[in-house]
C-alpha cells in the first residue's frame, strides 16, 4: 500500500507539471538573483552562500506544502484515504516521500549547479548536498503537520507558512552551520548528526500527528 500510495502520488505530480517546475524555478531563481545583486566576489558568495542555500530551500518547499492535502479533499479522496484499512499515519508517510520525490530530490539533483553559482569549493557543496539530503525530508515531514492543519481552510498558506515556519528553524541554523563549517576547513560530523536526528524524530512523530491533524480537519 505504502509503494502504491507513493506511485499515484507520482503520477498526479507529473500529470501537473507546475507542481514539479515551480519550486524548482523559485529556488534557482533566488541562487541566481544574489550572485546578480551582490557581485561576482567569490569570497562575498562563499560567505553568504549558507543563509541562501536554505533560506531558498525552505521558501520552494512551502510552495507545494498547500497542495499535499487539498487536492485530495477538493476531489473527494481524502475521506476514502482515511476509511482505508491502513493505517491513516502510513498513508501519510507515502504522501510526504512522493512530495519529497517531487520537491526536495530535485533540489538536490541541482545542488552542483548551485555550487558553481556561488564559487563553492568541493568540500563545501558536498556539505550542501549532505545537508539537502538531510534536511529537506525533515521540511516534508514537518510541513505535513501544518498542511493537515490548514486543509480544510480556504486560503489557509498564510496560516501553513506561520504553522511550519518556527518549527523549520532549527533545521535552518543547523544546516547553514554545517556549510559554514565545511567553508571554514572544520568538522561537520556533529551538524549531520543533529540534522540526522531531527530526521529520525520527524520521520516517527510526524505521520502519527498529520494523521490526528486530517481526521480532526476532515469530521
Amino acid at each position: 500500500m505504502f509503494m502504491t500510495l507513493i506511485r499515484r502520488e507520482l503520477k498526479t505530480a507529473f500529470r501537473n507539471r507546475a507542481e514539479i517546475v515551480n519550486p524548482l524555478w523559485f529556488f534557482l531563481i533566488v541562487i541566481t538573483l544574489f550572485p546578480l545583486g551582490i557581485g561576482p566576489e567569490p569570497q562575498l558568495l562563499a560567505r553568504i552562500a549558507p543563509g541562501v542555500v536554505w533560506v531558498a530551500a525552505l521558501l520552494a518547499s512551502l510552495l507545494s506544502l498547500e497542495r499535499l492535502f487539498r487536492d485530495d479533499l477538493l476531489d473527494g479522496s481524502l475521506e476514502q484515504l482515511l476509511l482505508l484499512p491502513t493505517p491513516l499515519a502510513i498513508t501519510v508517510a507515502g504522501k510526504v516521500c512522493a512530495h519529497w520525490l517531487v520537491t526536495g530530490l530535485p533540489l538536490l539533483l541541482l545542488s552542483p549547479l548551485l555550487a558553481l553559482l556561488l564559487s563553492l569549493d568541493f568540500p563545501t557543496w558536498r556539505a550542501v548536498a549532505f545537508t539537502l539530503l538531510l534536511g529537506t525530508p525533515t521540511l516534508s515531514f514537518i510541513g505535513a503537520i501544518g498542511a493537515a492543519l490548514t486543509v480544510g481552510l480556504r486560503k489557509g498558506g498564510v496560516l501553513l507558512s506561520l504553522l511550519v515556519l518556527p518549527l523549520s528553524i532549527p533545521v535552518l541554523i543547523f544546516a547553514s552551520g554545517a556549510i559554514q563549517a565545511a567553508a571554514n576547513g572544520m568538522a561537520i560530523d556533529g551538524y549531520l548528526a543533529i540534522l540526522g536526528a531531527m530526521l529520525a524524530g520527524s520521520i516517527t512523530l510526524a505521520p502519527f500527528a498529520a494523521a490526528a491533524a486530517l481526521r480532526i480537519s476532515v469530521h
